[in-house]
């Protein structure tokens, strides 16, 4: 299930996204493209919130579009849903958001995937103080090549960064 930047993600391919209904965060409902509307229940342990469209959607003409459940859709609403939807819209439509994020995103994607290579997808140690410490010296090593990759050089009592002249 890939979607490009922007796009909600689809439980059927070619059919329905979140974006395609309605929900009403300060009311505490939510409203499916075929109309029907559910209450959101009460939050649960991560602070989300759900509308149970169940029983709604074996009759409904959309059903094959909308989910793949044969007990029928549930539609999660985040404790932030309303930020983040704002947040989404942003990103689809601002030209000025879309340079920030093409211009970002390789280094960004390129600084973790240094850090995690090599076996570091996961921290080594029991505990925060431990990892954290790890994961500071990791990245401080990961800088110090990159420094060095770019003529980081010593030079009498002095650090340089670009081509060594003595």
């Amino acid at each position: 299930m890939s979607t490009t930047q922007g796009e909600a993600p689809q439980a059927v391919p070619g059919g329905l996204t979140t974006d395609d209904f309605h929900v009403d965060t300060t009311a505490g409902t939510v409203t499916c493209p075929a109309g029907h509307t559910k209450t959101l229940g009460r939050p649960l342990a991560d602070g989300n919130r759900q509308a149970q469209f169940k029983a709604l959607c074996r009759a409904c003409p959309l059903h094959e579009r909308c989910t793949r459940s044969k007990t029928g859709r549930t539609f999660n609403v985040h404790p932030q849903y309303d930020l983040l939807k704002a947040a989404r819209d942003q990103a689809a439509t601002s030209p000025e958001w879309q340079d920030e994020y093409r211009r970002w995103r390789p280094p960004v994607e390129r600084a973790i995937a240094w850090l995690v290579a090599k076996g570091n997808r996961r921290v080594p140690y029991c505990g925060i103080i431990a990892n954290n410490i790890w994961l500071h010296h990791r990245a401080a090593a990961l800088n110090l090549r990159r420094l060095i990759n770019l003529g980081l050089t010593r030079i009498a009592h002095t650090w340089h960064l670009g081509p060594a002249t003595a």
